[in-house]
């Protein structure tokens, strides 16, 4: 029996939320987790593994194609359950071929391949995410959120830990078709629930698609509110972002296995993630959003001095890794339940896919563009003063906050 909006309860749509989470995760893992462990593996040098972060591209431009997912839909299953199930499909068979090829011999297909997973996971997310704003009233929003964040961090078990443990014990090109098998959990989910679009009236017109959104959020906001709006999103994780955007090379390069990463790492990274996103959530509750986005963006701030200070041990230990790792993701999941949250309160309802679709393209463009520096910063600075450089780029984004969320308002 398929989930109708008439007998759907509350724990129901946090299920749905979750499981669509880990769905839209698992893609975007494989590309900044799996991808560089593997090409490490090969050797491959680090500029090379951070040029070739340049493939997440469609994750920074989907707000362009939003309003067609908004405007069309496939002849099955429906508006959006039918672009979440070819995206997932498509998603499947392109990270179960990656394996198939060597990274040294076959670059330009593999990244012919992950510019296809990328194109569909970026179009997951989209659907996902109107799909989200749809099936959840406004007062179940924070925490429907705060259950898909967690899931969406929860994923990158799989391709950033599980890919890893196994690559030490069986050969890479069987270690992509079982990542690829965990697209199933998104794919099921997508075959039970129902549609929400029922509900919302279309637009009358293609253009009217495309231009309402954008005339509405800039109608709202003004130009020069609006613009600022969307550098903070940009900017406001950009710190965050680049100390990450190569972290499996950097463990491997101190010292650690695919398996101490692969297990340390990630259980460090889990828990903290899932527990920051809900000490968010209870100090979101009681304090305004405004001041949460001043105390989380403080906090990730100061813990990428953590990475600063792992690089200069001589011997890090796997309580040093844990621990720094640990302190990062608290961080990181404090942050992204706030953006994720400030992203949702200043769109709009009825504009929400292609709003929101807009909203976490520029929020992926620190990842997509200027991450696929991050390889030739770290050859040119070293690792210890490539973090302080990181710590830096923080600060505009904070500096922002006295514009955009003033603390006492």
């Amino acid at each position: 029996m398929k989930i109708t909006t008439k007998n759907i309860n509350y724990y129901q749509k946090l299920l749905i939320a979750t499981l669509l989470g880990i769905s839209s995760g698992l893609p975007l893992y494989v590309l900044i987790q799996t991808i560089p462990a593997w090409f490490r593996d090969f050797d491959m040098e680090l500029s090379k593994i951070g040029i070739f972060g340049l493939v997440g591209v469609p994750y920074a431009f989907k707000y362009v194609w939003a309003p067609m997912l908004d405007r069309f839909s496939l002849p099955f299953l429906g508006q959006r359950r039918g672009w979440m199930f070819l995206s997932q499909v498509i998603i499947i068979v392109a990270i179960g071929s990656m394996g198939a090829f060597n990274p040294l011999n076959n670059l330009t297909i593999i990244a012919i391949l992950t510019l296809i997973m990328t194109f569909f996971s970026a179009t997951q997310d989209i659907v996902v995410d109107a799909y989200r704003r749809e099936l959840l009233d406004d007062d179940e929003l924070g925490s429907g959120n705060a259950w898909f964040v967690n899931a969406y961090r929860f994923s990158s078990l799989i391709p950033g830990s599980l890919a890893l443990v196994m690559a030490d014990i069986i050969p890479w090109h069987f270690v992509f078709p079982i990542v690829a098998a965990f697209m199933f959990i998104g794919l099921v989910t997508t075959l039970f629930i129902s549609e929400q679009m029922e509900h919302i009236e279309k637009n009358s017109s293609f253009a009217q698609s495309v231009i309402e959104p954008f005339k509405d959020y800039f109608t709202r906001f003004h130009i020069r509110h609006g613009i600022v709006l969307l550098i903070f999103l940009m900017l406001y994780k950009l710190g965050d972002s680049m100390a990450t955007a190569l972290s499996t090379p950097f463990y491997k390069d101190i010292g650690f296995s695919n398996t101490e990463i692969g297990t340390v790492v990630k259980v460090a990274a889990l828990w903290s993630s899932i527990a920051g996103a809900f000490i968010a959530g209870f100090i979101m509750h009681r304090i305004s959003l405004n001041k949460s986005l001043w105390v989380f963006g403080f906090f990730q701030m100061i813990t990428i001095l953590g990475f600063a200070w792992l690089s200069q041990l001589t011997e890090p230990s796997s309580l040093d890794l844990f621990i720094i790792v640990s302190l990062e993701y608290l961080g990181v999941g404090m942050g992204t339940v706030a953006i994720v949250s400030f992203m949702f309160k200043i769109s709009n309802k009825y504009y929400a896919a292609s709003q929101i679709a807009l909203f976490t393209a520029i929020t992926s463009i620190p990842r997509t563009f200027i991450n696929s520096s991050t390889g030739y910063l770290i050859e040119y600075f070293g690792y210890t003063h490539f973090f302080l450089l990181c710590t830096a780029c923080a600060i505009p984004g904070m500096l922002l906050l006295f514009y955009v969320a003033p603390w006492k308002k």
